[in-house]
C-alpha cells in the first residue's frame, strides 16, 4: 500500500513535466524563435549604421518578450505585450522621430551627413583633366562589382575597381582595342551593356582611381566606350573644415550652425548636411515672409472648412434621418438607398468626378451649362468659389455618414419618453429641442469630432479637386487659397518635387496634432458633462 501511494505523485510529476512540452509549446517555441531573430537581425542593422537608440530598444524588446512568454506567471502581458509594443513602434516612435526631424534643418540639400555631402561635392564637380589620355574600354564586372579594362598607348591592359586602383593584367586577351578575357573578371560586351539600363546607370556612376592618391583623379565614361580621367575642381581639407575652388580660390568653410559651406562673400555650396536648429522651424511658420502670410489663412479656412463641413453635414444627415422617420412618407427604403450612395463611392473618384462637372468650360463642365445657362463660372480657380465648391462636394460626400448615424441614434432613443412628452402637452418642436436633440448628442457626439479630426485633415478633397489652388500671388512658396494645414504639408514636403524641407512640415505635422488633440481632449470632457447634466 505504501508502494502504490509513492508511485503515483511520480506519475503525476511526469506528466506535468511532459505538459509544457507539447504541440502548444513547440509552436510558441518557434514563434519566439522567429522573434528574437527578428529583433536581432534590426539590432545588428542598427549596429552597423550606428543607429545605438533602435539597437538598445530591440534588444530590450526581445529580452521583455522572452521574460513575459516563458514565464508561467504574467498571464496580463502575454496580452498587453503585443498591443504595447505596435503603440510604442506605430505611435510613439512615429511621434517622437517626428519631432526629431522637426528640430533639424533635414529637406533638399541637407539629407545626409558632413562625410557625405563631402563626397557628393567633390563627384558633382568633377571635370574632365586637360591634356589626360583618353583610353579604349571594356566594361568588366567580378558578380556583382564593376570595374574598368583600358588599353594604354602601349597596349598594356590596367584593370580596377571602384576600391582598387588601375593595374597591369599579364593575363588578359585583346582584340584590337577590346578586352575579351581577363582572369577573375567576366568581359561585358557592348550589345550586353545596351540593352541593360541598370548595367548603364552603374556604369555611369563607376568612378576607378587612377593611383592611391586620392587627388590624382579617377576614370570615368560617358558612353561605355572609351575611359578618361576627371578630377574634382573642389579640393577638401578635412583638417581645416574648408572647400577650395581650385579654378576661382574661392574657400568654402564648414558652419555647423547651418550645415553649409560658407564663402566670406555670403556663397554657399548646393549640398549641405543635417543639424540640429532647435525650435527654428516651428517659428519658421509664423515669421518667415513666404510662409507667415499664408500659414495664418491656410489655417484659419481649415478651421472653417473643417467646423462648417462637419456642422452643414450633420444638420442635412439630421434632418433627412428626421424625414424619413415619419412613417406616413411612401418609399423609405427606396429613397434611404439612394440618400445613402454618395457614400458608397471612393472619394477620389468622387471628386475627380466633381473636378469635371465644375470645370469653368461650359463646353465640359456640366454643371455650368445645365444649372447657370452655360455661363463661364469660375467653380475652381476663383479663390471663395473654390472654397465653396470644396464645401459643397465634401457636404455631398459625407452627409449620407450622418443620415445613417441619426436615423439609427433616433430609433434607438426610448419611445417612453415621446409619450410622456406628449401627454404633458409638448408640441413637435419642443418635444425635440428638450428632449430628442440632447439625446441624438450624446451618442453622435463622439463620432462629430471624429468626424471632424478627419476632416480637419481631409488631404484627398482637396488634393483631388484642386490641388490646393489657385496659388497665392504674394509668396514664392508653393501655397494656395484652398491648401489646408495638411496640404500645406505636403506641398512643404516636396513631394511633387522642387525643394523639400521635411523639417518645417514636421514642425507642422506637430503643430497640427496639437490642435486636433486638444480640440478632441476638451470636446470629450464637454460630452461627459452633458451626460451628467442629463
Amino acid at each position: 500500500m505504501s508502494t502504490d501511494t509513492t508511485a503515483a505523485p511520480v506519475r503525476d510529476s511526469h506528466a506535468r513535466a511532459w505538459e509544457g512540452t507539447g504541440w502548444g509549446f513547440a509552436v510558441k517555441l518557434v514563434l519566439m524563435a522567429a522573434v528574437n531573430a527578428i529583433g536581432l537581425y534590426v539590432a545588428w542593422s542598427a549596429w552597423d549604421v550606428d543607429q545605438w537608440g533602435v539597437l538598445v530598444a530591440s534588444l530590450a524588446l526581445v529580452v521583455v518578450a522572452d521574460v513575459v512568454y516563458f514565464s508561467r506567471r504574467r498571464i496580463a502581458g502575454k496580452y498587453l505585450y503585443p498591443g504595447l509594443v505596435f503603440l510604442l513602434l506605430f505611435q510613439v516612435f512615429t511621434m517622437a522621430y517626428t519631432l526629431y526631424v522637426a528640430t533639424t534643418n533635414y529637406g533638399t540639400g541637407h539629407n545626409s551627413t558632413q562625410e557625405q555631402a563631402v563626397e557628393a561635392l567633390l563627384i558633382q564637380n568633377e571635370r574632365p583633366v586637360d591634356g589626360a589620355p583618353t583610353y579604349p574600354l571594356t566594361i568588366v564586372r567580378d558578380g556583382e562589382d564593376l570595374g574598368f579594362a583600358v588599353v594604354d598607348d602601349s597596349g598594356q591592359v590596367l584593370v580596377g575597381t571602384a576600391d582598387e586602383p588601375l593595374a597591369p593584367a599579364d593575363d588578359a586577351v585583346v582584340d584590337g582595342q577590346v578586352v575579351t578575357s581577363l582572369d577573375g573578371f567576366e568581359a561585358v560586351d557592348l550589345p550586353t551593356l545596351l540593352a541593360d539600363p541598370a548595367l548603364q546607370e552603374d556604369v555611369l556612376e563607376l568612378r576607378v582611381p587612377t593611383s592611391d592618391d586620392a587627388d590624382s583623379g579617377s576614370y570615368r565614361t560617358r558612353e561605355g566606350t572609351r575611359a578618361t580621367v576627371y578630377a574634382s575642381s573642389l579640393d577638401w581639407d578635412p583638417e581645416a573644415g574648408t572647400m577650395t575652388d581650385t579654378t576661382t580660390g574661392t574657400v568654402y568653410t564648414a558652419d555647423g550652425e547651418t550645415g553649409q559651406f560658407v564663402a566670406e562673400d555670403g556663397s554657399t555650396l548646393p549640398v549641405g548636411w543635417r543639424v540640429g536648429v532647435g525650435f527654428d522651424n516651428f517659428t519658421k511658420a509664423f515669421t518667415d515672409d513666404d510662409y507667415s502670410g499664408p500659414f495664418w489663412k491656410i489655417t484659419a479656412w481649415t478651421f472653417a472648412f473643417a467646423f462648417l463641413s462637419v456642422g452643414l453635414s450633420f444638420l442635412l444627415g439630421l434632418a433627412i434621418a428626421l424625414l424619413f422617420d415619419d412613417k406616413r412618407l411612401r418609399g423609405r427604403a427606396v429613397m434611404r438607398t439612394l440618400f445613402i450612395l454618395p457614400y458608397a463611392f471612393p472619394v477620389f473618384l468622387s471628386a475627380l468626378l466633381w473636378r469635371g462637372m465644375l470645370n469653368s468650360n461650359p463646353d465640359y463642365g456640366i454643371i455650368n451649362s445645365l444649372f447657370f445657362f452655360g455661363q463661364r463660372i469660375e467653380w475652381l480657380t476663383d479663390p471663395f468659389l473654390a472654397k465653396v465648391a470644396i464645401i459643397g462636394v465634401n457636404l455631398w460626400l459625407t452627409f449620407p455618414y450622418f443620415f445613417l448615424v441619426c436615423t439609427g441614434a433616433k430609433q434607438s432613443l426610448p419611445s417612453e419618453l415621446s409619450e410622456a412628452a406628449r401627454i404633458d402637452g409638448a408640441g413637435p418642436w419642443r418635444h425635440f429641442r428638450a428632449i430628442q436633440l440632447p439625446l441624438l448628442l450624446i451618442s453622435t457626439t463622439p463620432l462629430l469630432i471624429s468626424s471632424f479630426a478627419f476632416t480637419f485633415n481631409n488631404f484627398v478633397i482637396v488634393y483631388m479637386l484642386t490641388g490646393g489652388g489657385p496659388r497665392f500671388t504674394d509668396t514664392s512658396a508653393p501655397l494656395g487659397h484652398t491648401d489646408i494645414l495638411i496640404t500645406m504639408i505636403y506641398q512643404i514636403s516636396g513631394v511633387q518635387g522642387g525643394s523639400a524641407d521635411y523639417g518645417l512640415a514636421s514642425a507642422l505635422s506637430i503643430l497640427v496634432f496639437l490642435v486636433v488633440g486638444g480640440i478632441s481632449a476638451v470636446a470629450f470632457r464637454r460630452t461627459r458633462k452633458l451626460e451628467e447634466v442629463l
